[in-house]
């Protein structure tokens, strides 16, 4: 399972989710790949390519294994499920 943080460097909802998606992988023992794309091209097409109409914007977070994705700044608890791969309201699925 990889899970997934597509940001950009200056993005207010990005940057005031930083802190809470670090504590996250520290309480849960995890790690979530951040992928910058305001800046980098690459990043930008991958997110793009994972991102088919789900989003169209950051912060996106998505969950290669339950296919789970959250579209912009978020609660703890639902950061929190979407990484543990569990079903809550503000968790969307890819079909």
């Amino acid at each position: 399972m990889s899970l997934l943080e597509f940001y950009g460097d200056t993005c207010p909802h990005c940057v005031e989710m930083k802190p809470m998606v670090e504590k996250i992988e520290k309480d849960l023992g995890i790690s979530i790949e951040k992928i910058e794309v305001w800046n980098n091209e690459a990043n930008a097409k991958r997110m793009e390519e994972i991102d088919t109409g789900l989003c169209g914007g950051v912060p996106f977070f998505y969950n290669t294994e339950t296919k789970g994705f959250i579209c912009g700044a978020s609660e703890e608890a639902t950061v929190t499920a979407w990484a543990k791969g569990e079903k809550v309201e503000g968790i969307g699925y890819a079909s």
